[in-house]
């Protein structure tokens, strides 16, 4: 219903703000990293979803288009409500959420509060193929190119020793996703060998 809302901010707090735009002051439920970006500014403009429940309209509220689209991608898995996408959004940026699910890191999408390991398979399930798609965001390269530089380097290591190119692939994509992503790379060469 309400694409945006563009006024004064009249107050703030870590989970909420109040814009008034033309003598009406609107209360918005935000994340903290939307917090963090309006700063101390007079004017400002948020991306705002409305959520119409029985009891009550609830508006939540996004400094980008992209924190907006991560949250209605959140919200829109069973089992993911409204909390649990503010509390992603305020513990990870847009950019990491959508890296994580894309790269299927199950341990990363477990820290956000309120995913559970049912909860965050889903959410990788429904969303990784869309993630993956519409490749990497502003800001999650150096994420993926820290990722990308271990696993290189475990693959040239493990076919120097012997090892066939495309088992060692296999292999190193089934422990970085059993394992995570912050898998350091003596670790990772260790693992390889061993299932090998």
């Amino acid at each position: 219903m309400f694409a945006y809302i563009k006024g004064k901010l009249a107050h703030k707090e870590a989970s909420m703000a109040i814009i008034e735009a033309n003598g009406v002051g609107y209360q918005i439920n935000i994340p903290i990293s939307t917090y963090t970006q309006l700063g101390d500014q007079d004017l400002c403009q948020l991306f705002t979803y409305l959520q119409v429940r029985e009891d009550a309209h609830v508006l939540f509220g996004f400094v980008t288009m992209l924190e907006k689209k991560v949250f209605l991608d959140l919200i829109s898995i069973s089992g993911v409500g409204p909390s649990t996408a503010l509390a992603a959004l305020s513990s990870m940026s847009s950019a990491e959420i959508k890296q994580a699910i894309a790269a299927e890191d199950l341990k990363k999408v477990q820290l956000i509060k309120g995913v559970g390991g049912k909860t965050a398979q889903r959410i990788i399930l429904e969303l990784k193929d869309k993630y993956q798609k519409e490749g990497p965001v502003e800001g999650s390269e150096k994420y993926s190119s820290q990722n990308n530089r271990v696993k290189e380097e475990a693959l040239t290591a493990l076919v120097t020793l012997g090892m066939a190119k495309a088992s060692a692939e296999k292999t190193l994509d089934s422990i970085i996703k059993l394992k995570g992503q912050d898998i350091e790379l003596e670790t990772l060469i260790k693992l390889a060998l061993k299932t090998a």
